[in-house]
This record gives structure tokens, sequence and C-alpha cells, in this order.
């Protein structure tokens, strides 16, 4: 049970979306691994952590800044806890876009206690005048606040007791290097294999006093997208179908069954997936075609499409990016049971009409 944060009230609307919703965050909080034996999953990561952490420990300093990126779901915020709870330290929580002036950050820099942990999510959102007082405050920590206006300004130096900064965001791309650099520790967050995401329904089961058979666990496993934020949803709605339509215990045909109900399918697509793949190959016997051709057949807004739907697709291999347009694959058409146009190999040779 490895799940972040990140929270948007908008959320809810998608039972595989990989954001946190309110009901997300109330069970999450009862369902987190306390400690890195419990933590499931991330192999390399938490060796690799271990290690830095058991050192820090043995040094009777500070651990080192610790960098966290990965999609959401897949355990940053989880793992930020666990480092302050083997550190022994209190931890405080904020995220980038909370940070939008100097001051801002200084007020809460300047209140931490010696080794405390700050975890700061999306920390790639923070705003330049915030992350450039960043720089000085892992380097040296110690921050210069600056008073007044104009020619009268004056830069005070202020002191900041040590402390870990556990950054966690989903594109690490837009980190600038001279922030990146200052991290002690980088890890990426992978994608869960499904027999660890068994381990991970398993385990929230037990606590939420759900019995599931092992084949009831791989079917959600199966469908959870590969994080185990999307895997513990399923699990809650597929308990909630056991409990009115049968005997209160998962099996696999209780999993299917119920997620038939929510409409996820067996690779873990929903509505909004399968409408996408299904006007690519209907309508435009597989592309290639434009973003925003597709968006309009589809009825939802191009941002919807690119940032929500696809994502998933491509990893899939179900959908492909193209200069001239997305095509869909050889397995879009085989997982929608559909056959391709005479002549093509599931798109690519289909005449290009709408452009990239």
């Amino acid at each position: 049970m490895n799940w972040d944060d990140t929270t948007d009230d908008t959320a809810p609307e998608r039972l595989v979306g990989s954001v946190a919703d309110r009901e997300d965050q109330a069970v999450e909080a009862a369902l987190r691994p306390k400690d890195l034996d419990e933590f499931i999953g991330q192999e390399k990561v938490r060796e690799q952590l271990d290690l830095v952490l058991r050192a820090a420990r043995a040094r009777g300093a500070t651990a080192d800044h610790v960098l966290l990126s990965g999609a959401p779901g897949l355990g940053k915020t989880t793992l930020s806890m666990i480092i302050a709870a083997e550190m022994d330290a209190p931890i405080r929580i904020t995220s980038g876009p909370a940070i939008q002036h100097a001051g801002d950050l200084a007020a809460i820099l300047s209140s931490l206690q010696e080794g405390e942990v700050l975890f700061l999510d999306e920390i790639h959102r923070m705003s330049r005048p915030a992350e450039e007082m960043l720089y000085m405050a892992m380097e040296d920590f110690r921050v210069d606040v600056i008073v007044g206006k104009g020619p009268g300004a004056t830069a005070i130096p202020l002191e900041l007791p040590p402390f870990t900064l556990v950054g966690a965001t989903t594109r690490a791309g837009l980190l600038p290097p001279p922030l990146r650099d200052r991290f002690g520790f980088t890890a990426h967050m992978e994608f869960y294999e499904p027999a660890e995401l068994e381990r991970v329904i398993h385990r929230s089961a037990n606590l939420l006093d759900v019995e599931i058979n092992p084949d009831g666990a791989a079917e959600i496993a199966g469908r959870s997208r590969g994080t185990p934020r999307i895997a513990n949803r399923l699990l809650r709605r597929v308990r909630d179908y056991a409990q009115v339509k049968a005997d209160g215990i998962i099996t696999r045909d209780i999993a299917s069954a119920a997620l038939a109900v929510y409409e996820v399918d067996a690779r873990g697509l929903d509505r909004l997936d399968r409408g996408v793949l299904e006007a690519l190959l209907k309508l435009f016997g597989g592309g290639p075609v434009g973003l925003s051709t597709l968006a309009v057949a589809v009825g939802e807004e191009r941002e919807t499409v690119e940032e929500v739907a696809e994502p998933f697709l491509v990893r899939e291999g179900l959908l492909a990016r193209t200069p001239r347009g997305r095509v869909a694959t050889p397995a879009a058409w085989a997982h929608l049971g559909l056959t391709p146009p005479r002549g093509t190999t599931g798109g690519n040779g289909q005449q290009d009409l709408f452009g990239a």
C-alpha cells in the first residue's frame, strides 16, 4: 500500500485515475506501511534508501536530501513518512503549488526543527524565487531574508537547523539541474508488477477485514494499471459488490462481475480509454488521425485525451504517437475484437487524412 497524497477534488470521476480523492486519503492514512520492511515493491529503491538511512543513523547525522520521481500513486508520500519514522524525526508536508513566493518558503524553513523531514510534493511546480532560495537552504542550511524594497533593501542571513528535504515529482525533467544536483539520493519509482499488486491487495484486504481469494486478488491486480492506489480503490469497489450481491467473499468471478459494473475491463481500460480506441479504430480506420480530431470524435477536450487517456494506452502498446497523428497498434484491434482493414497493419498503412 504505497500511495501518494496528491489530491484533486475532481479525481473521483475515474475509478482508474491515479490521483487521490478525499476517500483515498482517508483510507490510505490507515493502510500505509510504517517502515521499509512493510513497504511492498520498489525493491531497489528500498534497498538503496535503507543504506542511506542506516548510514545517517550510524553517524548521528541528518539524512541526505532525497528526490523521488514517478507517476502518482506509486508511494512517494509513503516513503517520505517512512524516512521520517526511520530517522525518528517529525515530518512537515507541503507542496510546490502552495509555495508561490520566497517568503512562503522562508516561513516554513525557519520553523523547522533540527533533523525534521520536509516533504515537498510536486516540487517542480514551485515558483522560481522560492526555488532559488531553496538552493542555499539545502546546501548551506541558510537563507537570506530580504527586508525592504529597492535600493534600501537589506539581506538578513538566517541560519537553519540541519533538515532533510524529500522532494517528490511526477515530472523529473522539469526540475532545473542546480536543484536536482543538490539531492544526495535520487530514486525513480517504477510501476508495479501484478504479483506485487497481489501482495498489496492481500495486505489491504486483511487490514480492511475483507475476505479475498488468491484468484480474486489476481483479477483485481491485473486491472490496476501497475499502481497500488488504483488496486486499493478497485478492492474497495469490489468489496462493496461482494457485500451486496454475494456472500462478501471476493473470488475471481465476483471481482470480474464487479469491475464490469464499473466499466473497468481486463486490461484496466475504462470508458474513456475504450472510447478513444473505438473512435480511432471504427471512425478513422486505425489512423493516423490528429489529436484534435480524435478528441472531437470522443466528445472530450484535447487535453483530456492527451494527458488522461493517452499515457496508459501508449504504455500498454495500444496506441502510438507519430508525426502524422495517433495510430492504433495491432494489439488495439485485438483487444476490441476488431479486424483491421484489408491491406493495413493495424492502422499504420492508412492514408493520413487529418494530419498530426
